[in-house]
């Protein structure tokens, strides 16, 4: 069931960079249709800042000039938007039936563990985000285990690590 509005918390960041606003507006000036766009703006201020803490909500609001109301009831409607930062590898458990039948929750169950952080929650390092999503539509594979785009079929309890681990040290050595 989603939370109501009052219940997600928002991030509230004073020090964004002014170089991702800038790049933000000028996106926003190209659009003919700049109220009819909202989706289409959202979806690019996720990207340029990699989530969509209250400041970026107000200023879109502003620039297309809408009520924030608006903003944040579409942002809090779709889940693929998110107002909390995410790490730089997004798992997703997936809970839908097969999947579940099939395992699903021991599996979501051992990356809470190995991670040391629950659904929603992101490593300390920014490394990894956990979430658990609902059908993926890949019932065939259950259970299933997505990382960003990456498709696990078939997730076994013993392969987490290994999931894991081809993460980390694809992010080894990399500047923080």
């Amino acid at each position: 069931m989603a939370k109501a509005l009052a219940q997600i918390p928002t991030v509230s960041v004073k020090d964004l960079p002014k170089e991702l606003f800038d790049q933000l507006d000028s996106y926003i000036q190209t659009l003919e249709d700049k109220k009819g766009s909202l989706i289409h703006v959202l979806h690019r201020a996720q990207h340029l800042f990699g989530y969509l803490p209250q400041e970026v909500m107000l200023f879109v609001a502003r620039r297309l000039d809408i009520p924030a109301a608006n903003v944040f009831g579409v942002v809090s409607f779709y889940s693929f938007f998110t107002t909390n930062p995410v790490g730089e590898n997004i798992i997703s458990v997936c809970m839908g039936t097969a999947c579940f039948v099939r395992g699903a929750d021991k599996i979501l169950h051992e990356f809470k563990s190995k991670l040391g952080i629950t659904t929603g929650e992101t490593t300390p390092d920014n490394l990894f985000t956990l979430k658990d999503v609902r059908c993926v539509g890949a019932c065939g594979l259950a259970p299933i285990v997505l990382v960003g785009d990456k498709v696990y079929g078939r997730v076994k309890l013993d392969e987490v690590d290994g999931i894991i681990n081809a993460y980390v040290v694809k992010n080894f050595g990399k500047e923080n």
